[in-house]
């Protein structure tokens, strides 16, 4: 089977989750019998389709089943491609109003236009993935005219060995001492910026948070307020080129975020056996346990209880990332590859054993 995987702006996404996740993908199915190819036009890219398509040899790539990422134009002309030639079109809901407020200078307003657009948008599917429940039950109040199914993101096993290894560098690098408190991603105030600044304002912990963040008029005045001025023991590193630099220096991963549909750097940081501390959200209740494989918390005091608590007892951080690194291998690639592999064979008409 040729399957379309598609991540439109994928050069613009590539250091986001979306974008790790659509690597997760791709890298999961290599390991099935399905044939990938990443673009939907003819030729490779928009202008040979359209060249492709004034020859007479048509503007879309041949593909059994369209599975896409994103929601933009390109996307569009996709589905309405897929609809038209009776291509089965998978939606995969990386995006929802919840998670999208809080991310970028106005993003707040747009949130109730862009939940209407979803609505219609993804209504558009014969099937819509989404990386957990809590997203399922999210896009379907919207309501969503189409069915739904979790699936997880996943995580890269592979890809984070050897973390160990850069713990020195990086640590050096940046100046880090200690306990080091620390977050991955791109810095938004929905990830609990703020949180995070006033635990380290309110503690003598190292905080560091690897992951690039917006300096230009796109930035939150949020995001421009912490980063410029940050508390004495916070480091915001901006990007990294080995996560695994992040993983090794750190200790305790600290994640206070608002909204999240699952969190690929909470699973990253486990699969690294790293005792992880969330806010106590809805999406992690089916994910995590408390006191088991990491700390959850609601009001800044139960965080910074956490904190010194993980700090004043070094076989509780153990415990929890031994069990945290259990949790993750429950998210590997092979259990990623098989599901998607599944879906596009019952969307085609083809079922696996």
């Amino acid at each position: 089977m040729r399957a379309l995987n598609y991540l439109e702006l994928a050069d613009r996404l590539d250091r986001s989750g979306i974008g790790t996740s659509v690597d997760h993908q791709r890298a999961a199915l290599a390991d099935t019998d399905i044939e990938v190819v990443t673009s939907p036009w003819t030729g490779g890219g928009p202008a040979s389709g359209l060249r492709a398509a004034a020859t007479g040899r048509g503007l879309f790539a041949d593909y059994d089943i369209a599975h896409c990422n994103m929601i933009g134009p390109g996307t569009v002309a996709v589905a309405r491609h897929a609809k038209r030639e009776d291509i089965p079109l998978v939606l995969h809901s990386h995006v929802t109003a919840e998670d999208f407020a809080e991310s970028f200078r106005g993003s707040t307003h747009l949130a109730g236009p862009l939940g209407r657009y979803l609505r219609w948008f993804y209504s558009q599917a014969d099937l819509v993935l989404c990386p957990s429940e809590y997203t399922k039950r999210t896009i379907e109040s919207y309501p969503v005219g189409a069915p739904i199914r979790p699936i997880s993101n996943g995580v890269d096993l592979d890809s984070l060995v050897g973390y160990e290894d850069c713990r020195t560098e990086y640590r050096e690098r940046f100046d880090l001492d200690g306990m080091v408190v620390f977050a991955v991603g791109n810095v938004f105030e929905r990830k609990g910026l703020t949180t995070f600044c006033r635990l380290a304002e309110a503690t003598e912990y190292e905080f560091a948070w690897f992951g690039p963040y917006d300096t230009g008029p796109q930035a939150s005045k949020t995001v421009r307020k912490w980063t410029t001025n940050p508390p004495e023991n916070v480091t915001f590193t901006g990007w990294v080129e080995d996560i695994r630099g992040a993983f090794g220096a750190g200790d305790v991963y600290l994640f206070p975020t608002k909204a999240e549909n699952q969190g690929i750097a909470v699973l990253e940081a486990m699969a690294c056996r790293k005792a992880v501390v969330l806010r106590d959200i809805p999406v992690f209740e089916e994910f995590y346990t408390h006191g088991e494989d990491c700390l959850k918390c609601e009001t800044r005091a139960e965080f910074r209880d956490a904190l010194d608590r993980l700090a004043a007892n070094p076989d509780l951080r153990e415990r929890l990332g031994e069990n945290a690194r259990q949790t993750a291998e429950k998210h590997g690639l092979d259990r990623v590859g098989d599901e998607l592999s599944a879906v596009y064979h019952d969307l085609v008409g083809n079922p696996t054993n």
